[in-house]
């Protein structure tokens, strides 16, 4: 590493310790030492297309094999990704409709090798024969269908991976009068504690909520607290998928996320960000995810020693016009630095003035470390311990690996 690029993390350090204490910076450094996040495989592949006047940018992955190539590599460069999220009818499939679990075993094997391992399963309930619904669909053959590959996805992630199973359902309506919304609730509900049962307890199910969309009049999962509600009627390993890009605009999600944690309810996030009304877009380092960063903290379910109470912790995004090596490691980069600002705000002093109702100076002593702070150094030191470079995009286009991916024919 460069002289002087030690000194310039060595400086921003200095000025971090003269701000919020030695002990705090070296415990934010000591956390984002131990972070990790997993890698969704969708973010490698061939995403965009016709939506982009067939554009996809260079560097595809072609196959579920290069996906995992591409996930060991930004492992290796930014030391927080040991895990891969991946989705049943891309990743696990011969004909995009039914999953195959011997397909499963074969890729597990190659992403072992490669150093890396599989997170969370996503069964996948959008492709075809999804346009009634999945759980909530009226014909029992359909749920059936999606029943039967979220007992696949449950018995995937027991055997092959960490015990995650991600349930995202794109069922609702466009118009009034197209379906009943009772009944397809009804059916959603019941249907996801048919399949509960039937998957091993050690799995953690969450379930993903969304506002709205493909749906634009109703969509059956349509917030936190119904995904709550339908989660505890499953089953105590059941919980709440937390989407950043699922709410409605100016959604409080670290409220969210505090209420789950005080009713104890397992969770997991889908980091991205939402500018408008997709999710699609790398995760940046934004005043909202510290503050979620700083509940997560506080709530003791990001680092806890007992590992069955921390969340999972998910990166979901594609890419239509940015690389996508660069963009997956920006993500990883974002929510290092809202790690590192959640670990810095001094809590005893912030409370202190809660008690005494002193409201913008309690604001203004949570926005210097939230906003204000430059975490950087922080997080640049806690790669050069680990023995990384302090920035893996640049050591990515340094590796050579760029130039070989994007040579695939």
């Amino acid at each position: 590493m460069a002289t002087k690029t030690c000194r310039k993390i060595k400086a921003g350090l200095d000025l971090l310790r003269a701000e919020f204490g030695a002990a705090k910076v070296s415990r934010a450094v000591a956390e984002v030492k131990k972070f990790e996040v997993e890698l969704p495989s969708w973010v490698f592949g061939n995403f965009g297309g016709g939506r982009f006047g067939e554009y996809t940018p260079p560097g595809a992955a072609r196959n579920i094999s290069e996906k995992m190539q591409d996930a060991s590599t930004v492992n290796i460069l930014t030391g927080a990704t040991p895990r891969v999220a991946t989705h049943i009818l891309w990743d696990f499939s011969e004909d995009g409709y039914t999953g195959d679990y011997g397909i499963a075993g074969k890729v597990a094997k190659e992403a072992k090798e490669l150093g890396i391992g599989f997170g969370a399963v996503n069964p996948t309930f959008f492709l075809r024969g999804s346009f009634r619904g999945s759980f909530s669909a009226d014909e029992k053959t359909t749920r059936r269908r999606y029943v039967e590959q979220a007992v696949l996805g449950g018995k995937i992630a027991a055997a092959l991976g960490n015990n995650s199973l991600a349930l995202w359902f794109p069922d609702g309506s466009a118009y009034p009068g197209q379906i009943q919304l009772r009944e397809a609730y009804e059916n959603l509900r019941n249907t996801l504690i048919e399949a509960a049962r039937r998957i091993p307890r050690k799995v953690r199910i969450l379930t993903e909520y969304k506002v709205f969309e493909p749906g634009t009049y109703s969509t059956t999962m349509p917030s936190c607290g119904i995904s709550a509600l339908v989660s505890k009627q499953a089953g105590p390993n059941t919980g709440v998928l937390v989407d950043l890009g699922h709410h409605a605009p100016n959604t409080n999600v670290e409220q969210i996320v505090a209420m789950m944690i005080a009713e104890g309810i397992p969770g997991g996030f889908h980091f991205n960000t939402r500018y408008a009304a997709d999710d699609d877009h790398s995760v940046e380092p934004n005043p909202e995810n510290a503050r979620i960063f700083y509940e997560l903290v506080q709530g003791n379910v990001i680092s806890n020693k007992n590992k069955k109470k921390n969340w999972s912790y998910m990166i979901d995004q594609c890419c239509g016009r940015e690389n996508r090596m660069h963009a997956i490691m920006h993500s990883v980069d974002s929510l290092q630095l809202s790690l590192a600002k959640a670990m810095l705000v001094d809590t005893r002093k912030l409370k202190k003035l809660q008690k005494a109702d002193e409201v913008i100076m309690a604001n203004r002593l949570f926005n210097d470390a939230l906003i204000n702070a430059d975490a950087r150094p922080v997080v640049a030191q806690a790669r050069v311990e680990k023995g990384l470079d302090p920035d893996p995009v640049r050591a990515y286009e340094a590796s050579g690996y760029r130039k070989l991916i994007e040579s695939r024919k």
